[in-house]
């Protein structure tokens, strides 16, 4: 039973549309970075920002791997008013909580659904769990997913996850 649920999770998270619908071809986006797929999309410009100003950009355009859970412009605007403005003016804070949605390695939406947990390069640990058939990292559901770069993979998530403290 527990084999056939995960098997589901993983083929309706298989079917989800790449950055719901904006990136398109996975092919293409293969032979770009994780900072290139994420400019290309258009729907991580908040994202996109953040790296920069946190100075992340060269390390996640580099070899990696890397696994990103990527909030989209629309998980941002969730936050609190001021509060990307606040990040984008501190931007040590604003790394730690870029890190922390991001994993060492390359784990695939098929390997995600087998974890409870993953240590993030913040170096905190994030939350795995599925909850009425979807995927949860935290409080964020997994949108899309297996999104290959040339350096990693990036799963969408629909909320800006934050670590404790």
């Amino acid at each position: 039973m527990k084999r056939n649920l995960v098997l589901a999770i993983v083929l309706a998270l298989a079917a989800a549309p790449a950055f719901a619908g904006s990136c398109g071809n996975h092919a293409s986006a293969a032979s770009n970075n994780i900072v290139e797929t994420a400019v290309t999309a258009g729907s991580f410009n908040t994202l996109v920002a953040a790296v920069q100003a946190a100075d992340l950009a060269d390390t996640l355009a580099g070899d990696g791997p890397f696994t990103v859970f990527a909030p989209t412009d629309e998980a941002f605007a969730k936050l609190p008013a001021g509060t990307v403005e606040t990040l984008l003016a501190n931007p040590d804070q604003l790394r730690e909580i870029l890190l922390y949605h991001v994993v060492p390695g390359r784990v695939s939406a098929a390997q995600v659904v087998t974890l409870t947990s993953a240590t993030t390069a913040q170096g905190s640990d994030v939350a795995i769990r599925i909850a009425d058939g979807s995927v949860m990292i935290n409080d964020a559901l997994i949108t899309a997913t297996d999104i290959e770069t040339s350096n990693g993979v990036i799963h969408v998530i629909d909320t800006v996850i934050l670590p404790a403290g």
